[in-house]
């Protein structure tokens, strides 16, 4: 389990001084030690809260042999962890063909761009793939300065799009900007990101204030008269659901002005909102898309760039050149995970379940003067602790001890923005134990009365 958001931020607060005193355990005590003087130190990540040493289905399991519900998962574990059909395939792969150095094809790697191309709407249908998120992001911003003749980008604040410092250009999160010396990536303008939740100027509702950012990022692709795209997360991952309309306005957008539009669909995609994308709720089709993390099928790393047939102008340069560009064994897994969405009905049983989740959650929203609001799409859902429903002040020590209630219970999942608890289980999740991690969620926020 990594540091949450807030935990990276106050790494001795009274909750995670609590928790581990309830679990001095030698096993665990003796790893975390071992992880803390072998890792270079960096928020939310090292130092760890606790250990893992096994991980089947939606749980996960530490040196000390406690469970916990993963609804964390760094968003990978879309087909739970350890999944029987996908182990099988990629021990078949190993045997027959390990790895394909560049410039040699083999069929797992055709296959698997085939399918995302057969998945993907419009005309997205060229392919090439990475070994992580952000490099898929960086190999889009590639491409749409190739294609345009163009550099500069717009994004939005909060937003993250990866480590790298192309990523971390485009980004907003200022754990991944402000330890930098020196500049970023020129040329990488910011606007504000769709929040209606937090706006100040939100008084005449959602569709309006939301139309408002869309109208922000015309004006600055106007403005600026050279932006070569926009790229964007077409749901937050805090949980922020986009207002109504606000990618048909902002995808008009970059139509008039020549820009391209990248979504980053890398812990959205694949299913997790109740649609294969996320972008699929607002009827638009971006230009780009990037996928990862639940690619792998929660056991390896691969990432893809999709692009429309008219964006294939790189031929004659190198914009990936990775060296597990076409690994079999990554594609036979990221292809085996595809089958396995498809074959199993996860995507729909993501918007059922969903849809379950977000309704259970408004309801009891109402006994808890605590929650300051409940939202999401699919099983990708948070809820907004504060401090009281009247003034939606954030309040981050309530969530902190919200958090490890709910760990102490066996439920994992992360704070993100300082107040948010953020629930992401996998798609495959039982009905059973959806409702008894909603029940554990509830009896946390209720012991704060």
């Amino acid at each position: 389990m990594k540091i949450t958001h807030t935990e990276g931020e106050s790494n001795q607060s009274a909750a995670r001084k609590a928790w581990a005193a309830k679990h001095p355990d030698a096993a665990t005590r003796d790893l975390l030690a071992r992880d803390s003087d072998a890792f270079l130190h960096q928020s939310l990540s090292s130092p760890c809260v606790s250990t893992i040493a096994k991980a089947e289905g939606i749980w996960i399991e530490d040196t000390a042999g406690r469970r916990y519900m993963d609804f964390h998962g760094n968003s990978v574990h879309h087909i739970g962890y350890g999944h029987p059909r996908l182990i099988a395939a990629i021990k078949a792969q190993l045997d027959t063909l390990p790895f394909a150095p560049r410039r040699f094809t083999n069929e797992p790697a055709v296959e698997l761009a085939e399918k995302l191309g057969a998945i993907s709407p419009g005309d997205l249908n060229k392919v090439l793939f990475t070994t992580g998120g952000s490099d898929a992001n960086e190999v889009a911003l590639k491409i749409a300065r190739a294609a345009t003749g163009r550099f500069k980008t717009i994004s939005f604040w909060d937003a993250f799009h990866g480590a790298g410092f192309g990523a971390a250009s485009v980004g907003g999160e200022a754990t991944f900007r402000s330890h930098i010396a020196g500049p970023l990536m020129t040329g990488a303008e910011h606007v504000a990101p769709f929040n209606c939740y937090r706006c100040p100027y939100n008084h005449a509702g959602p569709q309006s204030c939301g139309l408002a950012c869309a109208g922000m990022v015309d004006y600055v692709l106007g403005r600026e008269g050279d932006v070569a795209a926009v790229i964007a997360e077409p749901m937050r991952a805090v949980p922020v659901v986009p207002p109504p309309e606000f990618w048909q306005a902002v995808r008009a957008a970059c139509n008039r002005h020549g820009a391209l539009l990248i979504m980053d669909e890398i812990p959205t995609g694949l299913g997790k909102t109740g649609r294969m994308f996320a972008f699929e709720h607002d009827d638009v089709i971006p230009d780009i898309v990037t996928l990862g993390k639940a690619l792998g099928g929660g056991i390896l790393p691969i990432a893809a760039v999709i692009a429309r047939q008219g964006l294939d102008v790189c031929g004659d340069f190198a914009i990936g050149h990775y060296t597990h560009e076409k690994n079999p064994v990554t594609a036979r897994a990221a292809l085996t995970t595809l089958q396995i969405i498809e074959d199993e009905g996860l995507v729909e049983r993501s918007a059922a379940l969903g849809s379950y989740a977000l309704n259970r959650l408004q309801e009891f929203s109402s006994r808890s003067p605590f929650i300051g609001d409940v939202r999401g799409r699919g099983l990708m859902f948070g809820v907004e602790i504060v401090e009281d429903r009247a003034t939606k002040r954030e309040a981050p020590d309530r969530a902190e001890r919200i958090y490890y209630r709910c760990l102490e219970a066996g439920l994992s999942f992360k704070i993100s923005a300082g107040c948010v608890l953020t629930l992401s289980p996998p798609l495959t999740i039982a009905q059973v134990d959806l409702d008894r991690a909603l029940s554990i969620v509830e009896t946390a926020i209720l012991a704060e009365a």
